[in-house]
């Protein structure tokens, strides 16, 4: 059960600069603790202080400029003609704090009595910049934590790239549906026109309704599993209108289809599928079978159609476009949770599909259902 203060933190969102804020200050107080222990946390605060301004524009420079500008563009020699000199810059930038500003304060507020260190602090100031002893552990103490936070900042990119091709590749694979389904409707629709069947308003009233939930519906990343089932009702009764007695269908639904979700017009390319190579205006009553089951979140789909002497004759293979785009689809939005068989026989074609479902919870399906 949700608290007040739960639904609180879940509708607060801070902005981008805010995140980033909070971040290094976090970040620091990390750094201020790992090395107070050396001397104490306030000592370590200050000096810490000096050093974070270098190591964030160090981080920004290379996540916000560098990557973006030449690793992604694949200028790979470019980046690195760039980064060496930002890593020798920043790292004489905090050898210099570090001479001039930390470890003078640490000899007077720690009372260092280290013969050797206190001599090291009193060479020339070129000497000291120059130490390779000292350049090296400059270089650890920019390189060690921004590093880490690099990391982490490039693994997001990446991941938030690859997701954006994704999802790029999805909505072209779903926007192949659209006008493959309207093509083939609107013939549908022209038959009947060109037979002046009374049926034609009535078909033209379902198609808007299909239409309808393509544009509007069909733009998130799931739907409503009975909204799904119930558009494909829709879209047999419009096909039962052009070949009225000369088909034969079974549809049949078994299970609970409330509170699941799935991919919208996933099950539309098998169904137009059976009806578009399993059909023929020219051959004699034909058949189709259309079963969905649903048992708890294991969703499947059986569909099986006979086909016609002139597909057989002619040496049509059925489904292309439709079968190759769904099959795409689901191995980018299910690839571990579903299973596709298809059997391709001289006298039928046969497809099922098995699929995990997502289960939501009611309040999420009101969300979805008065969105």
């Amino acid at each position: 059960m949700n608290t007040g203060f739960d639904l609180l933190l879940n509708n607060i969102k801070l902005p981008r600069f805010w995140q980033h804020v909070i971040f290094w200050v976090i970040v620091s107080f990390f750094i201020t603790t790992l090395y107070s222990f050396q001397t104490n946390f306030w000592v370590s605060l200050r000096n810490n202080l000096l050093y974070m301004p270098i190591q964030i524009a160090y981080y920004y420079a290379i996540a916000y400029w560098l990557v973006p500008k030449y690793v992604f563009e694949k200028r790979y020699v470019m980046f690195f003609m760039m980064l060496v000199p930002l890593v020798f810059a920043c790292m004489f930038i905090s050898r210099t704090i570090g001479i001039l500003f930390v470890a003078p304060y640490l000899i007077r507020v720690m009372h260092v009595t280290d013969a050797g260190y206190i001599a090291s602090t009193q060479r020339p100031f070129f000497e000291q910049l120059t130490d390779g002893q000292s350049l090296v552990n400059s270089f650890k103490g920019t390189n060690l934590f921004t590093g880490f936070v690099l990391a982490i900042k490039l693994f997001k990119m990446w991941y938030e790239r690859k997701q954006a091709a994704l999802e790029a590749e999805l909505n072209a694979l779903k926007a192949q549906v659209h006008p493959h389904f309207l093509f083939n409707t609107l013939n549908n629709l022209y038959s009947l026109s060109l037979n002046n069947s009374p049926k034609s308003p009535q078909a033209i009233i379902g198609l808007s309704d299909l239409l309808r939930y393509m544009l509007y519906e069909c733009s998130d990343n799931e739907v409503l599993l009975e909204k799904e089932v119930f558009m494909m009702q829709q879209y047999v009764k419009l096909e039962k209108l052009r070949y009225e007695d000369r088909i034969d269908i079974n549809f049949t639904i078994t299970g609970n289809l409330k509170d699941k979700t799935i991919a919208p017009l996933l099950i539309l390319p098998f169904i137009e599928n059976a009806f578009k190579h399993g059909t023929s205006e020219q051959v004699g009553a034909t058949w189709i079978n259309i079963d969905i089951s649903v048992t708890l979140n294991h969703f499947k789909l059986k569909v099986a159609n006979g086909k016609p002497e002139r597909s057989v004759e002619e040496g049509h293979t059925p489904g292309h476009i439709g079968l190759k785009n769904v099959t795409k689809r689901l191995n980018l939005l299910y690839p571990h949770t579903s299973r596709l068989k298809i059997v391709n026989e001289e006298d039928t074609f046969f497809v099922a599909l098995d699929l995990d479902l997502k289960i939501i919870k009611h309040s999420a399906v009101q969300q979805m259902v008065t969105a």
